[in-house]
């Protein structure tokens, strides 16, 4: 019951400072499930970034709910969703009773201005994080150069890029050509 609790409370810490979604949220799971907890891998991580991508929902909660099922199987998984939702779920739901009275007030119209320009540079950190960690080589450039291409340029889903990628890595990977 113990670790369920520090499950739902790291997860519930995340969820309420995390600001931007999913992506913004790495740096805080990199410290609090790597390096404090110990509950994954950075490798692990990353795989379960991938996999939270390409599966329906938010990238945030599919993310904790892996990492709660890593740490205490399907129990943990819903512990570490429900905490990483409570916060959203609370906050909208009070913006959502105010919201129409204070859209036109101009500080409120500012300090949106000021959380957008916060949160890109939450996702740049976290792509930051994920370049360090994932393009290692040419062929791991190579493939976030045509990854980017096709997602940007002729709109591919994210889920195809996911599958295509895992497979060319999968075929490159055994043909001795990646780390």
């Amino acid at each position: 019951m113990k670790v369920l609790w520090e499950l739902f409370i790291a997860f519930l810490r995340i969820g309420g400072l995390t600001f931007g979604g999913g992506y913004a949220m790495l740096p805080m799971l990199e410290k609090e499930a790597v390096e404090k907890k110990g509950w994954i891998t950075n490798e692990e991580l990353l795989d379960y970034y991938a996999v939270a991508q390409c599966t329906p929902g938010i990238i945030a909660s599919n993310t904790a709910a892996l990492i709660g099922y890593r740490v205490k199987g399907a129990v943990g998984a819903l512990a570490a969703a429900l905490g990483v939702v409570f916060p959203s779920y609370v906050i909208i739901t009070i913006i959502a009773a105010f919201i129409s009275n204070f859209t036109d007030l101009k500080i409120v119209q500012d300090a949106l201005a000021g959380v957008q320009v916060c949160v890109a540079a939450l996702i740049l950190s976290a792509i930051a994080t994920l370049w360090k960690k994932s393009v290692v080589d040419r062929i791991t450039f190579c493939f976030f150069m045509v990854t980017l291409a096709a997602v940007v340029f002729i709109s591919l889903s994210p889920i195809v890029a996911v599958v295509v990628m895992a497979i060319a890595g999968i075929c490159v990977k055994r043909a001795g050509g990646m780390q």
